[in-house]
């Protein structure tokens, strides 16, 4: 599988009776078996706003390759795929639990996925043997 692109983004409001800017939107765009896909993970902005207690994150932006910030939002969706492998097959995943959004990140080993933004950011593309390289193994 082909990582070709990681990003997030707070949603807005398109009409006064909705509540689209109490969520963030992050996705990963990859190729596999010739098809390229967009996997979206939608999520309380809430959930972001807690990731120091279930990361080893403190600040945000997480990572700063060069010039370019990566921000927590941004690399959601890559740990949603990482370890729901499942996912590969779906194109948008509502997030409306804490525990379960926590969850994706449990085990996750966080300076390998530095790595991949590396990657992204100079050789536009991530080349993914093994999601496995990226999740502690108990």
């Amino acid at each position: 599988m082909l990582i070709k692109q990681c990003s997030g983004f707070e949603l807005e409001k398109t009409l006064k009776n909705t509540f689209e800017d109490f969520f963030n939107q992050s996705e990963v765009t990859f190729v596999e078996d010739g098809e390229e896909r967009t996997l979206q993970i939608l999520y309380l902005r809430y959930f972001e706003e807690q990731f120091t207690s279930f990361t080893p994150f403190t600040e945000d932006p997480v990572y700063k390759i060069d010039t370019n910030e990566i921000y927590f939002k941004d690399l959601v969706a890559l740990v949603c795929l990482l370890k729901n492998p499942e996912y590969r097959h779906r194109k948008r995943v509502y997030v409306n639990e804490q525990n379960q959004f926590e969850e994706h990140f449990e085990g996750i080993h966080f300076d390998r996925l530095k790595e991949i933004f590396t990657h992204l950011h100079h050789k536009d593309g991530y080349e993914l043997k093994s999601a496995i390289e990226f999740i502690q193994q108990t």
